[in-house]
């Protein structure tokens, strides 16, 4: 199986990949479903069932908004963030959705999107059914799907045996795991990164690759420059204040800051991490990197290395970005990058990880000095829960993420040091990660029942 960096890095709106970005790509999908095999025109009803942690956790996560708009026809990279509202209001106040955008049908929430808090369907934590019938109540299409983490969605006939749809184009550096990844490096001689570009040949010239990657990294600067201006509470009821345009002024009112104290690089990490993952709880447009909850993690060490490094340059952000994919297709393929199956391990540990891995190969590290920051990106943070406070990407999220971010930059610099060689090697720890995430409680894993969702109380 294949998977594009492109593919990883997606953009969508926030607060969720799983929650957000997955149901809307899935709801997406049945609608030009019943487009392409010309049902769409008998359609008169339809009906929206969301399981396990979509339905315990869904509402703070804005999966039932996200199922609107992709009914409606909306794309998570395409959607604005500026008119959700306006169509939400809309569909509320007629009680009716315009399926792919020309198809109206009678909508009421309560009755045609169900949130069901304690089932779950096979193969993965969070599933949905989604069913449209005709003007006589007939069904005239059924389908599940099901969100596997970083806006990835499969259905029932992929689910039991992928979890994503299968590419099976031929790469010319195939591998499956760091140890594969690193036998190529040393039977090439190239860098992970140009092992990556040479691989996206596959699907997309040099040229085109590095065009997409950029925009990405447009579209993280944007989030950060968004998030450093944008101030009030963030949605949801838990009433937390932004900080982020707050601590921006107080960084650039005194530059020279740094001269006494040089861990104030730490406070700038900290903002372009809290910018981005608070412009992500407001429902603002991230990139998935791999994961919403984790978005601002790769967004803030790059942003590090173009701000705060010697020698940064654009092609080392193509680079950084080549890299971080290479990581982060491991543990998607070798374990999960789903908060709902394996806790926020599966979040921040790996945007964590593959941030280490990428800040160290930019700043001249070998494949081996690459694979051991990497490995410590994650090995320290095993077992880390996914316990979101009122079922928001809020508490304890953001913080997570200037912190990972954080032990990203030392991940790397401690990498750096050594010459590569390491006692636990990076396959070792995805297989921990994922071995930790099958034995973890369900209760720490998305569904808010346990933990700080439960200590806190929610004012």
């Amino acid at each position: 199986m294949a998977i594009s960096v492109l593919d990883l890095f997606k953009v969508g709106i926030g607060p969720s990949s799983s929650h957000t970005v997955g149901p809307m790509r899935a709801a997406l999908l049945f609608v030009c479903g019943l487009r392409d095999e010309g049902l769409l025109g008998q359609v008169a009803g339809v009906k929206a069932e969301l399981f396990g942690s979509l339905g315990a956790t869904g509402k703070g996560h804005g999966s039932d908004k996200a199922v609107l708009l992709g009914l409606e026809g909306e794309a998570p990279e395409r959607g604005d963030p500026e008119q959700v509202d306006a169509i939400l209001a809309r569909i509320r106040g007629e009680h009716r959705i315009r399926l792919a955008g020309v198809q109206p049908v009678r909508f009421v929430e309560r009755e045609h999107l169900v949130l069901h808090r304690r089932q779950s369907l096979p193969y993965h934590p969070n599933g949905m059914r989604l069913a449209a019938f005709d003007a006589a109540g007939a069904l005239l299409c059924e389908k599940l799907y099901y969100s596997v983490g970083g806006g990835f969605v499969v259905d029932e006939r992929a689910a039991g045996a992928d979890r994503i749809v299968a590419d099976t184009r031929p790469l010319a550096h195939p591998f499956r795991s760091g140890a594969e990844l690193l036998a190529n490096c040393r039977r090439t001689g190239l860098a992970i990164s140009q092992l990556m570009l040479e691989n996206e040949r596959a699907w997309r010239s040099d040229a085109d690759t590095r065009a997409g990657l950029l925009d990405i990294w447009g579209v993280m600067q944007a989030c950060v420059r968004r998030g450093c201006e944008q101030e009030g509470v963030m949605p949801g009821g838990l009433h937390v204040r932004r900080r982020a345009a707050a601590l921006y002024r107080q960084l650039s009112s005194t530059p020279e800051a740094a001269l006494r104290d040089p861990l104030t690089v730490l406070d700038w990490v900290n903002l372009y991490a809290l910018a981005v993952n608070e412009e992500n709880a407001s429902g603002g447009r991230v990139v998935t990197a791999p994961t919403n909850g984790a978005a601002g993690i790769v967004p803030a060490v790059l942003h590090y290395y173009t701000r705060f490094c010697a020698g940064a340059s654009e092609e080392g952000v193509v680079r950084f970005l080549l890299t971080a994919g290479a990581i982060g297709i491991l543990y998607k393929e070798n374990a999960s990058i789903s908060g709902a199956e394996v806790g926020c391990q599966g979040e921040v540990g790996v945007a964590c990880s593959m941030a280490a891995g990428a800040l160290a190969e930019v700043l001249g590290g070998t494949p081996e000095q690459v694979e051991n920051a990497a490995e410590i990106g994650m090995e320290h943070n095993l077992g880390l829960t996914c316990d979101p406070v009122g079922g928001l990407v809020q508490v304890p999220c953001i913080e997570r993420n200037a912190m990972g971010a954080i032990k990203a930059i030392n991940a790397a610099r401690m990498a750096l040091r050594g010459d590569g060689r390491h006692f636990v090697s990076l396959d070792k720890v995805i297989k921990t990660m994922r071995d930790t995430g099958a034995d973890m409680k369900l209760k720490y894993k998305e569904t808010a029942r346990g933990g700080l969702a439960v200590n806190v109380v929610e004012c």
